[in-house]
């Protein structure tokens, strides 16, 4: 059975943070953010928010768009690096908000490359035979709750947001085709916050120092990208028998613009083919995905049969590529 993406919907908050404003956090002249970044604009959440809210907001925009879609759900599949709390998951809140019984409800935290891990496990779980093979992905992160706001490094790039889609049987030859995931968990301290668990409890000390803000070496994670996710990508078509030139629609997390377009240039893609969100939305972790895919549904609808590519990566260090025939 083949398993592919019947729905989407997102959630982005009303709050405009634009340049303007992060420069006065940070000391940065405007023209060095967008220079630096490609980045103009991002949403933060208001005061208050959980993840579950925006999550929420995500699937209500699903259900608007495909009425009925979390009949007969077989489970529920939620990427975030930014939990309502430590425990449970975030995902039960989610799923006791939406009134769903008695299915499988858990999260998953690949940081960054979160929703195309959790799409192939919701992928996973949908083509296993049980129930209707419907399954809610959800990618959705509040990373304004985690940024040192003097840290150009990362107060730059970071918005929040929510991406939903849902995964279902679609006829043979649509759908997901190949995906390929990896971590490699030697380079897990190039992207982290580091209080907040058992290595480092979140107490006054960790406070002080800042332990638990999110903090990112950014040199490095670019040369990862751009050493890992190309031959991510070469590979994941060639499992799925394509090349580049037969996919019609490039959706890649958005890390950032300027890292976005090196990387295109990396794989022989014109920058034009590849969707980008950041610019007005910045790098919402693991809603980018989703949200991008949305826009580019409104910039043109997609057509039965187009070829779309994914690609993302995240903290851990973690990449994920896929590639889905549009149904």
């Amino acid at each position: 059975m083949s398993i592919g993406i019947l729905g989407t919907g997102i959630y982005l908050p009303d709050r405009v943070i634009d340049n303007c404003l992060v420069a006065r956090w940070t000391g940065k002249p405007e023209s060095w953010i967008e220079a630096r970044t490609g980045i103009v604009e991002r949403r933060y959440a208001v005061d208050g928010t959980t993840t579950s809210d925006l999550a929420h907001r995500a699937v209500d925009d699903l259900l608007d768009r495909v009425p009925g879609a979390l009949t007969g759900l077989t489970a529920i599949v939620l990427a975030t690096s930014t939990p309502d709390q430590p425990q449970p998951a975030t995902a039960a809140l989610l799923q006791d908000r939406l009134g769903i019984p008695a299915v499988p409800a858990f999260d998953l935290n690949s940081v960054c490359a979160g929703f195309l891990f959790a799409l192939t496990v919701g992928a996973a779980l949908g083509s296993t035979g049980a129930g209707t093979g419907r399954v809610l992905v959800v990618g959705a992160d509040i990373y304004s709750t985690i940024m040192d706001r003097k840290d150009p490094t990362t107060v730059t790039l970071f918005g929040d947001g929510a991406g939903a889609v849902l995964l279902g049987p679609v006829p043979d030859g649509f759908g997901l085709h190949a995906q390929r995931l990896v971590t490699h968990g030697q380079l897990r301290d190039l992207v982290e916050v580091s209080a907040g668990g058992t290595r480092q409890p979140l107490d006054h000390v960790a406070r002080d120092q800042g332990l638990h803000l999110f903090r990112m070496q950014g040199h490095a994670v670019r040369r990862y990208v751009l050493d890992v996710l190309p031959d991510l990508v070469h590979g994941v078509l060639g499992e799925a028998g394509m090349s580049l030139d037969s996919i019609d629609r490039v959706i890649l997390h958005q890390a950032n613009p300027r890292l976005l377009e090196a990387l295109a240039a990396d794989l022989g893609i014109d920058i034009d083919r590849v969707t980008l969100t950041a610019p007005r939305f910045g790098n919402t972790g693991a809603a980018s995905v989703p949200i991008t895919l949305r826009a580019a549904d409104q910039a043109k609808p997609l057509q039965r049969g187009e070829r779309i590519l994914f690609a993302a990566v995240g903290g851990g260090m973690s990449a994920g590529a896929a590639v889905l025939t549009w149904y």
